[in-house]
């Protein structure tokens, strides 16, 4: 049995390296780089492969940075991510990502109705 589950994970790990070793991805390259770095801290940079992903980010070191990138689902749909990244910590912004269900509305009258009516317990 032992065997038999290390020829098969050899097997397996064999078919998984051909096949990205045949994509498209695994051979792209760099196509355009622009890098600019200042002694304040202050940088941004963007870059395009040639298998089209793009990516560019602007900031000050340690502080604060936005930017975003893009590339092509294996379902070929454009995913287009922006974003900042601050003391308040990483924000994504992208029409693929989750977002929270609404509050729903009996929630949010309770919510307006506790803030409105603060409880004083009577000692």
């Amino acid at each position: 049995m032992h065997k038999f589950l290390v020829l098969t994970f050899i097997a397996v790990a064999v078919a998984v390296s051909a096949v990205s070793a045949d994509s498209e991805d695994a051979h792209a390259e760099i196509v355009r780089l622009v890098n600019d770095i200042q002694k304040d801290g202050k940088y941004s940079y963007n870059y395009e492969t040639s298998n089209g992903i793009t990516v560019q980010e602007e900031g000050i070191a340690g502080q604060a940075v936005k930017g975003g990138f893009a590339y092509q689902s294996p379902e070929h749909e454009l995913i287009q991510v922006s974003y900042t990244a601050d003391a308040s910590g990483f924000q994504p912004i992208g029409s693929h990502l989750p977002t929270p269900p609404p509050i729903p509305v009996a929630i949010l009258k309770s919510l307006e109705y506790s803030r409105t009516h603060h409880y004083q317990p009577e000692y």
